[in-house]
């Protein structure tokens, strides 16, 4: 069989097949030379009941790295580098002359030049030192340059850049809608500077015409274009805990681009008017001139909401289209969720730095009304351009979430069925309402979180594709991704699509040239947001072990996240998650129930379950491996 080789930092490692559920077991004898990564050609050994598919690697067909970032340890005539990634488990042989005047404590990046066999290690070279790995900035430098996120634009790119105007002329606005007397704000994050959506509101009897209006970034990105190119190769703007590695460059993204407060700018404009039952009876989606009244920040909107006296006199001729907009954004919310939309509300990582970039707090980043107000707003665009796009049948790129594998379903309504919940289902499959009817239910009891997380665990991973074939969490028959050009590339490829619509050039050779290019554009952008994910993911996870590394030994209290036959995983309030090793709890032998997700103590019984509330002690934390360790605290006496 053939599949893609995952190293484990012991030595072993595991294959994915395509077409098999269960990953094979490779243990470190058979490994045979393979690298995380690798495609491999892999021998099956006999199946034994109750037990995983064990094989060997037989043969590498293609390697899956070229490049590794790790830490120069300087020797007499030679170097060697430690990966940073624990799944390599082989240290790279780096020959003087190709050590770059790299020295003990550098990162750096190295090309492999050979992939050595079971007995001799790989060699390489290294192309670039990051810096000492004491130097602020270069733990997450690493992480971008280890995942192949490119850093820096190529000059054809900033040179197209820099040809880009400042302001918009007369002669951009032709035969454009100006909507430059209308009242609307742009809503965002304190230190948010790529503004791409701005929104307007108000009333029509008493029907509500809500106008999403988003930076015509098309306009500035010709197709094609050096420009063009590099923000497909890149996907998306990766939003790093220090600073964000931008799709398009700053001149763009921070500039013209960007819907600056009392500057004209062009616009791409989705007008629906939205009846009390929160239904869309009608919209119009135009090329547009606006001109933002005011940029205001989520913090100042909320407190508007809240009726902060001096925040509404400050925000005087605004203030009652807020109060609108939140009535406007409880409808939709109100009717997504009557049709079946699942809502996850698991917080978000807030990380402070310092300017040496060390972390000085982590807390969760919690939503409030005026954050739900842009996203409710920017869900029903979404959805109201995909449906219109869809019913023109016009070649396009949608935004899909697959149903939930049944299996997974039926494990997970088992598990439920323990704590008198049932999941219907209907010829094997699942409706979103009824995880959703499910999820209310659950609401303020002790296993919300616990089933919140299996329920997540058990949904496939949206994407996008050239069919519809509807958005599962959402419950929507058309989705589609319109606005955010500035830092998706789908966005903007959509954009292009409805400029062509509105301005009469959709003939047979424009639909001939996106059915060519549209299923190579939705692969690449899906491929592009698991890397930008990650490497967010992984920052973020580096960041919360060093500032776990400062409480070593001290006692927090925590919530069960996660159950592994080696260990329990625990949650803080603050969103770090650490493992406690099944072999570090020492008052019984733990043996772990994969069907109930609990460890059970074989002589007391005692049991540790997904969701029930801990106190654990911090143990270790490794910058490095991004890892946090816990042991159980005892419980304290009253």
């Amino acid at each position: 069989m053939t599949g893609v080789f995952t190293g484990h930092p012991k030595g072993f490692g595991f294959v994915a097949v395509d077409g098999l559920e269960e990953d094979i077991y490779i243990s470190a004898e058979q490994v045979h030379g393979a690298l995380h990564q690798d495609v491999v050609q892999v021998e099956l050994k006999e199946a034994q009941e109750g037990k995983r598919r064990e094989g060997k690697v037989v043969k590498v067909l293609t390697r899956g790295t070229m490049q590794l970032v790790g830490i120069y340890q300087e020797n007499k005539n030679y170097g060697f580098v430690v990966p940073d990634n624990g799944r390599y488990t082989k240290d790279i042989f780096i020959p003087k002359e190709q050590s770059k005047g790299a020295v003990n404590g550098h990162k750096v990046v190295v090309i492999l030049t050979d992939y050595g066999t079971e007995g001799k290690n790989p060699e390489g070279k290294v192309t670039e030192i990051l810096g000492h790995v004491s130097d602020p900035g270069t733990d997450v430098l690493s992480i971008v340059k280890g995942m192949e996120i490119p850093t820096e634009f190529p000059e054809k790119v900033m040179n197209q850049a820099e040809r880009v105007p400042d302001r918009i002329c007369g002669a951009d606005m032709q035969g454009r809608m100006d909507l430059r007397q209308v009242q609307m704000v742009t809503i965002d994050g304190e230190d948010a500077k790529d503004l791409d959506d701005a929104v307007s509101l108000r009333m029509e009897g008493e029907n509500y015409v809500l106008g999403v209006h988003i930076a015509d970034v098309s306009n500035y990105v010709q197709e094609g274009s050096a420009l063009d190119r590099e923000a497909l190769k890149r996907g998306t703007s990766v939003y790093l805990v220090d600073h964000v590695i931008p799709m398009l460059p700053r001149r763009l993204s921070n500039g013209i681009c960007s819907l600056c407060a009392g500057e004209d700018r062009l616009t791409l404009s989705c007008i629906m008017t939205i009846d009390q039952k929160g239904n869309v009876i009608d919209h119009v989606i135009a090329e547009t001139v606006i001109r933002v009244d005011r940029r205001m920040t989520y913090t100042s909107v909320q407190k508007i909401l809240d009726g902060d006296e001096e925040e509404t006199a400050r925000y005087e001729e605004l203030a009652p289209m807020f109060l609108r907009m939140n009535e406007l954004a409880r409808l939709l919310r109100g009717k997504r969720r009557k049709r079946g939309s699942i809502d996850f509300d698991f917080p978000e990582t807030k990380v402070k730095l310092d300017e040496d970039g060390c972390p000085t707090d982590i807390m969760p980043y919690e939503r409030n009304e005026a954050t739900r107000i842009i996203e409710d707003f920017m869900l029903i665009a979404n959805e109201t351009v995909a449906e219109d796009c869809y019913w023109q049948s016009l070649p396009f790129l949608y935004r899909t979430h697959d149903r939930p594998d049944s299996d997974r379903m039926r494990k997970l309504s088992a598990f439920l069925h323990n704590f008198g919940y049932t999941i219907h289902m209907k010829n094997h499959e699942v409706h979103p309402m009824e995880l959703q009817k499910l999820l209310v239910k659950l609401e303020g009891t002790p296993e919300e979180a616990l089933v919140d997380r299996l329920t997540l665990r058990s949904m496939k991973q949206a994407r996008y594709g050239t069919e519809c074939t509807g958005h599962f969490g959402l419950a929507a028959n058309c989705y589609c991704h319109f606005t955010s050009p500035i830092r998706r590339y789908p966005d903007l490829q959509i954009h292009r699509i409805i400029k062509d619509v509105l301005r009469g050039r959709m003939k047979e050779e424009r639909l001939l040239h996106y059915e060519q290019i549209l299923d190579e554009v939705a692969r690449q952008s899906s491929e592009r947001e698991r890397k930008a994910d990650e490497a967010e993911r992984e920052t973020v996870r580096m960041k919360k072990a060093e500032y776990m590394s400062r409480f070593l030994y001290e006692e927090f209290d925590g919530v069960i996240s996660g159950m592994t036959a080696w260990g329990i995983y625990v949650e803080l309030p603050n969103t770090v998650e650490g493992l406690v090793r099944t072999a570090s709890l020492q008052d019984d032998y733990y043996e772990y129930n994969e069907s109930m997700y609990e460890m059970v103590g074989v002589h007391t019984g005692r049991r540790w379950k997904l969701g029930q509330a801990v106190r654990v002690r911090v143990t270790g934390a490794d910058k490095l491996a991004r890892t946090v360790d816990f042991e159980m605290a005892e419980p304290q006496e009253e």
